[in-house]
């Protein structure tokens, strides 16, 4: 830790360096613990929905209405990123998340649940950009990838953990009753990790009200980057609403049966992204990018054929590989090609194509549910995937690494 690259600025970055040692570590703790709920919700959320009376349509609704939030708010809240810091956002991400999950306890109707989906879209939109901006100050642009990577393997051991305590609840009390004890108790842990970052986390753009912004250079690598990430998003979100339904009736299995398929999947994510964001910098983005989503591809025209859990358990587990090497080097590109000054919008339009694309897929996939078949949204995602790697593949052009600005490279080593 505590390496700085040598450049004009460095004696200024140096003493800026020390303001921000241990940035990263109260960041990852503060993820680690607001991500407990998100991988019950994966599981329970489709299933309660069901429970309490909505149909195919409505469960989409719940997914696309979190996404729609984000929308509307992500090109806002990166501005804010650029103008007044990240720590603010960061810090009203936490406290909406904790929102969330009250809100989510003492929802038992279908409006209820579209309620706490709106909020928790506002806390994402929050969160989730200071994240990654603050991640891209602090890093260093031969460490980025593994530090997104490190990012993502925090959130997923969160989610793990998280999902072991909400089945631990849930088996022995039923969805219905479980339900209000279980978020209560995760709307604590967020408040717990809302006062963890108010004493801990630093403001990672400390000059942002005084700092020229300049505008954001819409390069060919760029606008095509935005374009595959909105397909990609759509084409996602097609399948995320309705996998744990169509895998109940595919496979004659409980939801508590699909929790241990998923677990070599939760595994890979909670161990392997930073790794494989080292190879995104070690040996460029784009490679890892289009292996990652080819792979992906392949792996959606294969869940329809399913026949049992060992077979979805080793699927979700390469499926789980693919994103894991394609989101770190994805995300760093996205670093890469903008400055300081400019993260905080450049991430919120990244961010804003990908929401564009999930608002509208999950409504897009209960409709291919039900109209045509409970296989058509995964092939679609797979045709969608496999058009999008020769996209990538023939047409991204990843620029050379450029020279650090005064005023960046102060980076930690993480």
């Amino acid at each position: 830790m505590g390496q700085v690259q040598e450049h004009p600025s460095a004696h200024h970055i140096g003493r800026t360096e020390k303001r921000h040692v241990g940035t990263l570590s109260p960041l990852r703790q503060a993820i680690f613990l607001i991500s407990l709920p998100f991988g019950i919700l994966d599981f329970v959320l489709p299933v309660y929905g069901q429970r309490i009376g909505a149909d195919a349509i409505q469960i989409g609704l719940f997914f696309s209405v979190f996404f729609l939030m984000t929308v509307l708010l992500r090109p806002v809240v990166g501005a804010g990123l650029d103008r007044y810091g990240r720590r603010p956002f960061f810090l009203t991400g936490l406290v909406a998340y904790a929102a969330t999950m009250f809100t989510f306890a003492f929802s038992n109707q279908v409006w209820g649940i579209v309620v706490a989906r709106t909020v928790q879209g506002v806390a994402s939109a929050f969160l989730w950009l200071a994240a990654r901006a603050i991640t891209a100050d602090v890093a260093q642009a031969e460490d980025r990838a593994r530090s997104f990577g490190r990012v993502d393997q925090f959130a997923t051991r969160g989610g793990i953990l998280g999902t072991f305590i909400g089945f631990g609840v849930l088996f022995p009390l039923g969805i219905e009753d479980g339900w209000r004890p279980l978020f209560l108790g995760y709307g604590a842990v967020s408040l717990l990790a809302a006062l963890l970052a108010l004493g801990r986390l630093p403001e990672t753009n400390p000059h942002a009200r005084h700092a020229e912004r300049r505008p954001i250079a819409w390069s060919r690598p760029w606008v095509l980057l935005l374009l595959v990430t909105a397909v990609t998003g759509a084409s996602w979100a097609m399948v995320s609403p309705i996998l744990m339904i169509f895998l109940q009736e595919k496979l004659a299995v409980g939801v508590d049966e699909l929790a241990w398929a998923f677990l070599p999947s939760a595994l890979v994510w909670a161990l392997l992204p930073a790794r494989l964001g080292k190879l995104a910098d070690r040996f460029g983005r784009k490679p890892l990018m289009v292996l990652g989503m080819a792979a992906a591809a392949g792996t959606s025209f294969l869940i329809p054929g399913l026949s049992s859990l060992v077979g979805l358990a080793a699927l979700w587990a390469l499926q789980a590989l693919c994103y894991a090497a394609g989101d770190p080097a994805e995300q760093a590109l996205v670093a890469d090609l903008t400055g300081g000054d400019q993260r905080g919008r450049a991430f919120g339009l990244y961010t804003l194509a990908a929401g564009l694309g999930a608002t509208v897929g999950p409504l897009v996939g209960g409709w291919l549910y039900e109209a045509v078949g409970p296989q058509a949204p995964f092939f679609g995602n797979g045709l969608v995937l496999a058009v999008c790697t020769v996209v990538l593949a023939a047409l991204l052009q990843v620029p050379a690494r450029r020279t650090p600005e005064p005023g960046e490279g102060y980076a930690e080593r993480v």
